[in-house]
């Protein structure tokens, strides 16, 4: 069976017919969920099986469920889950307390996602939180310091994966430093790169055995100061293969970010040449899709592996007693200090 190294948005809440054929000829790898894509929990798992059905094989589902101002699943068929800081304000007074918290979050978040048959979440964000950075990570990140994100998003994870999701780290290697969105326009950092070694490569390097990552759309000027991490063989192989250690399926960001120059294609082209595994292409335009999709080869067969690898992790969900979970996360947050 033939699959092709891209994971695709659709445009809605049911696939149109032109969007049928076109995922059945064009066999991604995996599709992603946004908000558009959402109404109510059973419109949400008919899509699913739709998207499933159209490719013909138990494709991964993928969404960014992180909680805060990043999460496609709302209120009123959803909580509202909080944002990653909380969790690192915590950890300054109770560690312990915090990493629990964390990691029965991700556990509801997972079981919320296995209840729709999504079984990948873009969470962690192991990116640091940066006073000159730009707002984009804010309060998604955890805290300031490699050690204490590195912590949390563990323990994130692992909540993730106790409840059979597979969680992706992001945004590799490091977009808290960033001066600007990357949806809109490309950053260029400036560190030196002993600074970025030592602090925000850290916290992904311990990090590196997840099975799923995302690349950054960002310069970082003392390596490769003409290419974005994304399309820069320079950042893939010398820094999140070899510096990171990180060794599972690495996808692009969203090729159709304003961060990235030149057409889809040549976007596409140039990610995979620099070692992405994976193309991922969001705002569900059939147009775009196409040129992607004529773009992304056919899986290698050490991505198979990868892949095959990371989708055994999955396991059953047993989501009985998830509103404790919730609520024992409400209390160890806000808690009286």
């Amino acid at each position: 069976m033939t699959v092709r190294a891209f994971i695709s948005g659709c445009a809605g809440t049911r696939l149109s017919p032109e969007e049928r054929v076109f995922f059945a000829e064009s066999a991604p790898w995996g599709f992603i969920l946004f908000a558009r894509n959402v109404e109510d929990p059973a419109q949400v798992r008919a899509l699913v099986d739709e998207l499933r059905a159209a490719v013909g094989w138990n494709a991964p589902v993928l969404i960014d469920q992180e909680g805060g101002r990043v999460q496609r699943l709302r209120p009123p068929y959803w909580p509202d889950y909080p944002a990653a800081e909380p969790f690192g304000v915590l950890h300054d007074r109770d560690p312990e307390a915090a990493l629990k918290a964390v990691r029965l979050n991700s556990r509801a978040i997972a079981a919320d996602l296995a209840a729709l048959g999504i079984d990948v979440d873009c969470l962690p964000v192991a990116d640091l939180r940066h006073p000159d950075g730009h707002g984009i990570i804010g309060n998604r990140a955890y805290g300031e310091t490699p050690a204490k994100v590195a912590a949390l998003a563990r323990a994130a994870s692992d909540g993730l994966l106790d409840g059979g999701v597979l969680p992706v780290v992001k945004h590799l290697p490091g977009h808290g430093r960033a001066p600007a969105d990357s949806h809109e326009r490309l950053p260029v950092v400036a560190a030196p790169r002993a600074v970025l070694e030592s602090e925000d490569f850290a916290a992904f390097r311990a990090l590196a055995d997840l099975p799923l990552g995302m690349t950054a759309h960002v310069v970082y000027r003392d390596i490769d100061p003409d290419r974005p991490a994304t399309t820069s063989p320079v950042m893939i192989a010398d820094v999140i293969r070899r510096d990171i250690g990180f060794s599972g399926l690495l996808m692009s960001d969203d090729l159709s970010m304003g961060a990235l120059a030149g057409s889809l294609s040549d976007r596409g082209r140039g990610a995979i040449a620099a070692g992405c595994d994976l193309l991922l292409h969001c705002n569900g335009r059939l147009e775009e899709m196409r040129e992607v999709a004529a773009v992304a080869p056919d899986l290698s067969k050490l991505a198979a592996a990868r892949a095959e690898r990371a989708l055994a992790l999955r396991r059953k969900v047993d989501a009985g007693d998830v509103a404790a979970l919730r609520a024992e996360v409400q209390h160890l947050l806000f808690r009286e200090a």
